[in-house]
């Protein structure tokens, strides 16, 4: 049991490796890339793809997928926007509307998959369309935002000023949100009934069926999640733009995947984390911020590396499905 374990926890392992390994490349190669700033503006930069990227590790797990979370954002931005500064909605209240058309957007799609036995792939995809177009109606172009709630309020007062570095650093609430979605993801995926379903799914639906778990209700619950992730990952995403645009987050939803799959989580299901989503995102963050030191490579080569990575970790999780699989028949032999 405890080699099955270690068998499992490999990907995560080699996440967090990678995560150290690469910041201490930084370090060593470039001046004052381990301040204090660089890692602020590593979590501020990225807080919306980690909180996006948080829901997508639970669909994953359960044996699914979610294509539509890019165009989710960019709905729930550019809504959020249109209700603040076209409609004169307090910024409060917008979120919420925000956040319930998010909540209502993934549970149709988790009853249209899990109730109507529809693909995950063609509900999702047709939900990106969805979503999409459904943005360019509230808005046809970028709105900016305005209202002092936001610029005001948000981005100073609610602001955190920690002592680091030589000036010190400002932590913006996105961040706090951020780490209140990884932590309570991480209670809910790990010492919760529905999480522990979540893996049991992923892992075998027909045995998890057998085991008197409704399968159909934990499908609906993840991609349920999924919608309010991204809606949240969409207001995130309008406070670090300070805008709405409904042509936004083009292809997000491939970067979220990448960042799971990067993070440890199995393509097949049943096994992943959300720490190791969260060091996904970092180890995306830490390469472009890398090129960014660097200074004479295209910001394209982000994209060459992730792929790479993707790919090495798909090797590495189809070798470690392998090593399991023995494990588990020597197991059943000492048995």
């Amino acid at each position: 049991m405890k080699l099955h374990r270690l068998v499992s926890a490999t990907p995560v392992l080699a996440t967090c490796a990678l995560l150290v390994g690469l910041f201490a490349f930084g370090a060593i190669s470039y001046p004052n890339f381990a301040s204090a700033a660089v890692v602020r503006n590593l979590l501020v930069d990225n807080a919306f793809l980690v909180v996006a990227a948080v829901g997508m590790t639970f669909v994953i797990i359960s044996g699914g997928i979610d294509l539509s979370v890019g165009a989710a954002m960019a709905f729930s931005a550019t809504l959020a926007a249109a209700l603040i500064e076209a409609g004169g909605v307090h910024p409060l209240a917008a979120a919420a509307v925000v956040l319930a058309a998010g909540l209502a957007f993934g549970l149709v799609q988790g009853v249209l998959i899990a109730v109507l036995d529809v693909p995950p792939f063609m509900v999702t995809l047709a939900g990106m369309f969805l979503a999409r177009g459904a943005a360019f109606a509230v808005h046809p172009q970028s709105r900016g935002i305005t209202h002092p709630f936001v610029a005001t309020t948000l981005n100073e007062t609610l602001a955190m000023h920690l002592p680091l570095g030589a000036r010190g650093v400002t932590i913006p609430p996105t961040v706090v949100v951020m780490l209140l979605v990884l932590i309570g993801a991480w209670v809910l995926l790990r010492h919760a009934r529905f999480g522990r379903a979540v893996y049991a799914v992923g892992d075998d639906a027909c045995a998890a069926r057998l085991m008197g778990l409704a399968v159909r209700r934990v499908k609906v619950g993840v991609y349920t999640l999924c919608g309010l992730t991204s809606a949240v990952a969409g207001l995130l995403f309008a406070l670090y733009q300070q805008s709405g645009d409904p042509a936004s987050c083009k292809g997000m939803e491939l970067d979220v995947i990448a960042a799971v799959i990067i993070g440890g989580t199995l393509l097949r299901g049943g096994a992943g984390s959300v720490i190791g989503t969260f060091a996904g995102v970092m180890i995306l963050g830490l390469i472009q911020t890398i090129i960014s030191f660097q200074g004479d490579l295209s910001s394209w080569w982000t994209r060459i590396v992730a792929g790479g990575l993707v790919l090495v970790f798909l090797l590495l999780h189809q070798g470690i499905g392998v090593v399991a699989r023995r494990v588990g028949r020597t197991a059943d032999r000492q048995g």
